[in-house]
């Protein structure tokens, strides 16, 4: 019912972007864990890109009616894009790209990415930006958390998704392939980097089932042993940037 429920809005927001954009709109892209196939239910999100030909204040105007009953079912706000953006951008937002190029279905139109060139030169500066961003972020949820042990798995969870995607640019960082679902990312992550899997497939354990520990101890010891692998990959990358300036210097 609830897989329905949210092809029926997408359905009708694609109907309505189309009356509302017309021959302004070039693509409209789903992109992510739904595009990879690993969405999970009522966590997951739809993301979409919006790739219109011209963008104006009037045409993000339009926009606020058709994305009215979306926003409503909890789905974030689609990206906007013109063509020219895109291929301009690609060296800004090496991340996101990736992740869009990698995992993405097109609803309608053309695809945006058969001509977008994408560029690793700020790769690195960008994942160690995002994870340690993210990583204070999670140290700052985590002390109203703390306390609670359905409140922890949920910030596990919900955190562990966002680092995933990162985990693909620290794989690419190292030239191997990512894997686009976030399960498998980690995986492969875990492995290339000795990292210890146990936090990891846990947390997955709670995304994919109502399985949650028996008691608060037991789910901050969980807690503990993920920011530790966390903080190893974060690692990594400062080993990358590192090995790479003596590259330089030699």
């Amino acid at each position: 019912m609830v897989k329905t429920i949210v092809h029926d809005a997408l359905n009708g927001l694609l109907r309505d972007l189309q009356a509302t954009h017309g021959s302004n709109l070039v693509s409209i892209v789903l992109y992510g864990s739904a595009a990879a196939g690993d969405h999970i239910e009522l966590r997951s999100d739809y993301n979409l890109l919006i790739t219109l030909d011209r963008i104006t204040p009037e045409d993000l105007r339009l926009a606020q009616a058709p994305m009215r009953e979306w926003q409503r079912l909890g789905h974030p706000l689609p990206i906007y894009f013109t063509a020219e953006e895109l291929s301009d951008a690609a060296d800004v937002f090496p991340i996101e790209f990736h992740q869009m190029a990698n995992a993405r279905v097109v609803l309608y139109g053309r695809d945006p990415f058969e001509f977008v060139t994408l560029s690793d030169a700020n790769l690195r500066h960008q994942t160690e930006y995002e994870l340690r961003s993210k990583l204070i972020q999670l140290r700052r949820m985590y002390i109203p958390a703390s306390v609670s042990t359905e409140k922890l798995c949920d910030l596990m969870s919900d955190s562990l998704a966002s680092f995933a995607a990162l985990f693909r640019a620290v794989l690419m960082l190292y030239g191997e392939e990512a894997p686009v679902a976030k399960p498998d990312c980690v995986r492969a992550t875990a492995r290339r980097f000795g990292l210890v899997p146990e936090p990891f497939e846990t947390i997955f354990a709670f995304r994919s089932s109502d399985y949650l520990p028996p008691n608060e101890k037991e789910a901050n010891d969980i807690f503990a042993a993920y920011l530790t692998q966390i903080d190893r990959v974060i690692q990594v990358v400062d080993d990358f940037a590192t090995n790479q300036g003596k590259q330089q210097e030699n």
